[in-house]
């Protein structure tokens, strides 16, 4: 079985796209810029195994089935698509999920479902496509509001039940609420959650009912699916029920509930999850610094280590803090810290002030002055050792003024490019740097070096040589032509176009990416219309200049687009010399 469709409403070449339009005007939007992106005549067959091609029409391909994956390969081609939310891609994802109901087939209805829900926003997409329409093109309806003419409340499967439940007519949710509800499945949960918030109070409160009578009565089957959709509810109008239920259900349920949600979800699952069990007192001071040690997310961690420590302190228990204060966390030490200074062990704390973290050092700084220690005094007999810790450079540059580089310069040479790049960090820290004794570590090997000498340098471009930032904007070390970028940013219009449009160009994504954005930035702010209250920016450029100016230009069109490309060469014209 095969079926075709035209994506975009299918529009007629010649046709009105709305009302009052001429069809030459049509044709002209054709041939413009929008036919990148609204595909006017694709084709979509769906064989009878479930398989998807998508073609052209009139490009001579043929439907054929598609065997790799059977209607599960369907779908997430389909899914696939729908990811940036255009409207023909939403609507390709229903009608293949309404095959996929045809087959009749329960398991791989409910796979297909799994598939859906396991895309984050996906079906709250989903509601929203239910009820619009694409403004280009002819009317065409969604495919959910094709759903509800055979709709049955006793023997529609549940991909049925899930398209009903986003039906534009409330009486069409209704019955697909009180479906999902009499023969309810986890699959179809977070459809079922999403109707507490509906804007129809009979279909708002039947589905209110059912979900609480679901939780109570199998929390344990039904909070993972309706916990990550009620907390994406949470801040609409009416969205606060769902989470007030997933929220009773948890204090009400089984320990084994609560701890296969905390170890299992998102981020933000797991944190309301950990938030409820700290409230409710549920974990003891072991389970406390295991998370706080061990846990793979920084707030669970903060709140965890917070948790222990404020025990540890109400119990004296001293040895939990030093555990905590020797992680590898640099947030969970700086809490143990804290607690170990309200017990009055400053002498440990103060045992930090070579430790790597800002924080850290701050907090032992401020109890090795309790206890009459020069936390200068330390950090200068430290640096002036043969191997002084990074935590005392970055100390020594946080604490002293630019009578202590003599004791940072001799670090610039260090074997290690962690003391080097510090070093540098630290001179910079305490105004004392001098271009020429780090302009050699330019071209330092470690990536690191390379980007803090040219964080110290940038403010003094005038001491360096003229055509060294150019130099390295060309090298073929990635970090080198980042530092060359940075090195010419702020020095005029015209070498900051020139430098961005040759980024543009540059084999690196990122580096590429960021010299797209400026150009983009730079066309925008030229093109501007001289009668608004900021007035354009001035080109300063030679006839020479301007020529390579606008050779670069034509160069990077390709990558700038056609609305970047037109707004720079409107301004490079305007600003012609002798123009």
């Amino acid at each position: 079985m095969a079926y075709s469709r035209r994506d975009g409403a299918g529009a007629r070449p010649g046709a009105s796209t709305r009302a009052g339009r001429s069809g030459w005007k049509q044709r002209s939007r054709l041939r413009g810029r929008r036919l990148g992106r609204i595909e006017f005549d694709r084709v979509c067959w769906l064989g009878q195994d479930g398989g998807v091609i998508w073609g052209r029409r009139g490009s001579g391909v043929q439907p054929s089935a598609v065997g790799e994956g059977g209607p599960l390969g369907a779908v997430r081609v389909a899914i696939d698509g729908a990811a940036a939310s255009r409207w023909e891609a939403l609507n390709s994802l229903v009608e293949v999920l309404r095959k996929v109901d045809a087959a009749g087939d329960e398991v791989v209805a409910r796979s297909a479902l799994t598939l859906v829900v396991g895309v984050a926003g996906l079906v709250a997409r989903l509601d929203r496509h239910a009820r619009q329409a694409p403004w280009y093109g002819p009317y065409q309806e969604p495919a959910l509001r094709r759903v509800g003419a055979g709709f049955s409340v006793a023997t529609s499967g549940p991909v049925a039940m899930a398209l009903a439940s986003m039906h534009g007519d409330g009486r069409i949710r209704e019955r697909a609420v009180a479906a999902m509800v009499g023969r309810p499945c986890r699959e179809v949960m977070p459809f079922l959650v999403l109707r507490t918030a509906d804007w129809v109070k009979p279909v708002r409160d039947r589905a209110r009912a059912g979900l609480a009578l679901l939780l109570a009565d199998d929390p344990g089957g039904y909070l993972p699916a309706v916990l990550p959709m009620a907390l994406r509810l949470d801040a609409r109008l009416r969205g606060g029920f769902a989470v007030t239920q997933t929220r009773a259900a948890l204090v009400s349920g089984p320990a084994e509930v609560w701890r296969g949600l905390l170890g299992s979800g998102g981020r933000r699952q797991r944190r309301f999850v950990f938030d409820i069990v700290l409230a409710q007192g549920w974990l003891r001071l072991p389970d406390y610094v295991t998370c706080a040690e061990t846990d793979s997310d920084v707030g669970i961690r903060v709140r965890a280590a917070d948790a222990a420590c404020r025990e540890a302190v109400w119990t004296r228990r001293h040895d939990v803090l030093r555990r905590l204060a020797r992680s590898v966390r640099a947030e969970v030490r700086v809490v143990a810290l804290t607690g170990l200074v309200r017990v009055g062990q400053d002498g440990d704390v103060a045992a930090y002030l070579d430790d790597d973290a800002p924080l850290v050092r701050a907090v032992a700084r401020d109890a090795a002055r309790r206890l009459g220690i020069d936390a200068r005094e330390h950090y200068r007999t430290a640096v002036s050792a043969g191997e002084p810790a990074l935590g005392a450079i970055v100390g020594l540059a946080e604490t002293g003024s630019a009578a202590d580089a003599p004791l940072l310069r001799p670090l610039l040479s260090h074997p290690q490019s962690k003391v080097r790049a510090q070093a540098v960090r630290g001179l910079r820290l305490i105004e004392a740097v001098v271009a020429q004794e780090v302009l050699p570590l330019l071209r330092d090997p470690s990536p690191a070096v390379v980007r803090e000498v040219t964080t110290a340098l940038r403010p003094l471009t005038g001491a360096l040589p003229p055509g060294l930032p150019w130099e390295l904007l060309g090298d073929a070390r990635v970090e080198l032509r980042r530092a060359g970028y940075r090195l010419l940013c702020g020095h005029g219009v015209d070498v900051e176009l020139r430098a961005a449009l040759m980024l543009t160009l540059d084999p690196d994504s990122r580096l590429a990416e960021r010299g797209k954005a400026d150009v983009t930035r730079l066309a925008r702010a030229g093109a501007r219309t001289t009668w608004r209250r900021t007035p354009p920016p001035e080109l300063p450029v030679t006839v020479a200049q301007h020529g390579e100016l606008v050779a670069l230009a034509a160069r990077a069109a390709g990558a700038l687009g056609d609305d970047t490309s037109r707004m720079l060469t409107t301004w490079l014209a305007r600003t012609r010399p002798g123009a």
